[in-house]
């Protein structure tokens, strides 16, 4: 590949970021063609190149000094529709949207095989961390245990100020949007579901399996309570939302996303602020360890600059270990210890759990320490949906290794 001459999709945060470290990298030799975006003339008035700029994607598509397709826009069922038809036209991709790339990712594998163009994603799964590379890569065998960390910035920037600097919940939540780290609809966050679309992708490259978003556990932080807070530093631990992907035999594996109470022995309880950190597992050298910014505009530019250096050197990924013959295969038949707090939701009466180890009742709210299978939290989520309700995984998962 000569010249790279980018045709991008958006211009927001990320793609501004993107054409400032584009202009920093001269190794890279690329350059920005055109940028296509929703308004027109927003941009226009604000860009000292108005010529760049179109709100007709056709216009990048039939350009054909036109080499190269980044994708950065904020729908996802639209970036599908680019995405595809890039593809499909013979012009590698490079993407930051995880909600697209979680959704669609069989249909992207087919695409990519059938017309022998690459896509590259490495920014859809902790900003400025090269988990995916790494997982396709260095990784490439069937030792892998598991992946286990904090996926997404914005609740770990609340969790980090509600636990390391005293303040409520809703104090937390406004200082992160204020600085832009949650949106002011900032449910994709809370909820787990930027998280859930992160882990999707990363287990398709850790264990060569993907799972569809509606078969997995997810839960996030909107319902969590200062007597949760309270709780969790009476234990000496922190409350972290925490999305792991592991191996419980040579032929299964399972996956969640939620809150869980991290100790400080684990490397992920010194992740703060804005952070992602992200543990990896294997049988023959133990827990490695990645750590950096998992948002921003420049983290996430960075990210999408190295997946174009990569398509420079026509790397591309081979999804090694969806072609293993003894993949091991999803389940949700795992016993997972948790805490439940309830005020007037009967929990206890509600969860079909094996066994409750601890119970407490008081008048301002109740909780219990119990055991249940995940395919049981999957069908009671309704319940766990109520607003005075909120759980946390106790981590059981090679306990006996960690201490």
């Amino acid at each position: 590949m000569k010249h790279l001459n980018i045709g991008l999709f958006g211009y927001g945060t990320v793609g501004r970021g993107i054409a400032q470290v584009i202009s920093r990298a001269k190794n890279a030799h690329a350059g920005i063609g055109r940028i296509c975006v929703r308004n027109l003339a927003k941009h226009t008035a604000d860009t000292d190149h108005p010529e760049l700029f179109t709100d007709n994607a056709d216009d990048i598509f039939n350009d054909p000094n036109i080499n190269l397709i980044v994708e950065v826009i904020d729908n996802a069922e639209a970036a599908w529709e680019i995405v595809r038809r890039a593809l499909v036209n013979g012009m590698p991709v490079v993407t930051g949207n995880k909600a697209m790339v979680a959704r669609h990712l069989p249909e992207l594998i087919e695409l990519q095989r059938e017309h022998g163009t690459p896509l590259l994603y490495d920014a859809s799964s902790c900003g400025s961390i090269p988990v995916i590379r790494n997982l396709e890569e260095y990784y490439d065998n069937d030792l892998l245990l598991e992946v286990k960390g904090i996926l997404n910035g914005s609740t770990n920037y609340i969790l980090s100020r509600v636990f390391d600097h005293g303040e409520d919940y809703a104090a937390a939540l406004a200082k992160a949007q204020e600085l832009g780290f949650a949106e002011s609809d900032p449910s994709f966050d809370i909820d787990g579901l930027d998280a859930l679309f992160k882990l999707i992708i990363i287990t398709v490259h850790a264990v060569g399996t993907y799972v569809p978003p509606e078969k997995i556990f997810t839960y996030g932080i909107g319902h969590i309570h200062e007597s949760d807070i309270r709780y969790a530093r009476e234990k000496g631990v922190k409350i972290k939302l925490v999305a792991q992907v592991v191996k419980i035999s040579e032929t299964q594996f399972t996956m969640f996303v939620m809150p869980e109470f991290v100790s400080p022995s684990k490397y992920i309880y010194s992740v703060d602020d804005e952070y992602n950190g992200v543990v990896i597992r294997g049988e023959c050298y133990d827990r490695q360890f990645m750590f950096g910014k998992g948002a921003g505009a420049l983290p996430t530019a960075s990210s999408i600059l190295s997946d174009i250096m990569a398509l420079r050197h026509d790397y591309r990924y081979e999804y090694k270990k969806m072609s293993y013959i003894d993949r091991p295969e999803y389940t949700d038949d795992v016993l997972l210890r948790i805490y439940a707090r309830y005020t007037g939701t009967n929990l206890p009466a509600l969860l079909p759990t094996v066994h409750v180890h601890e119970q407490y009742i008081s008048k301002e709210s109740n909780y219990i320490v119990a055991d249940i299978r995940l395919r049981d939290l999957i069908e009671c989520r309704a319940i766990l949906d109520a607003p005075d309700v909120f759980i946390a995984n106790i981590p059981q998962f090679f306990i006996d290794k960690d201490n």
